[in-house]
């Protein structure tokens, strides 16, 4: 279920809490929540993720993207989540598209080769061209 993104970014549609035992035997630290409570209803929201991967011993943040897209706050957060999460982090969304987009933005924003994103992203089975253009700003701002 798990999507490997880079060497520390797992990527997955919605968890539940089978999932948070999972990511645990994996050595997942952190698990980043980029979808918006309430979006399904009948699935697992934020506090109960939260409580059970904190329960697991995992961190938990929620960066949630919804349909407003992406903004610097959201970019700012995930950047600061990959950058200071001492393990493995499992990204999680509705499909793990937004997850992915985030993540290839916030990569970009720190300084990651736009192509070499690209890369990783079809590796997962994820598409970036939604985001290309911005992925190649940011990364150019970067440099």
């Amino acid at each position: 279920m798990f999507r490997t993104l880079d060497e520390k970014v797992l990527v997955s549609p919605q968890i539940g809490l089978a999932e948070i035992a999972q990511a645990k035997a994996q050595g997942v630290v952190l698990i980043v929540n980029n979808r918006p409570d309430g979006e399904s209803p009948d699935e697992p929201q934020g506090a109960e993720i939260e409580a059970a991967a904190r329960a697991a011993g995992i961190d938990y943040i929620a960066i949630p993207v919804g349909q407003g897209g992406f903004g610097q706050p959201q970019l700012d957060a995930m950047a600061a989540a990959l950058e200071n999460a001492e393990g493995p982090v499992l990204a999680y969304c509705r499909s793990g598209t937004r997850s992915t987009l985030l993540w290839s933005l916030a990569r970009a924003q720190l300084g990651d080769n736009p192509a070499i994103l690209h890369e990783k992203a079809n590796a997962a089975g994820y598409d970036l061209t939604p985001v290309a253009a911005l992925v190649d700003m940011l990364a150019a701002k970067s440099s």
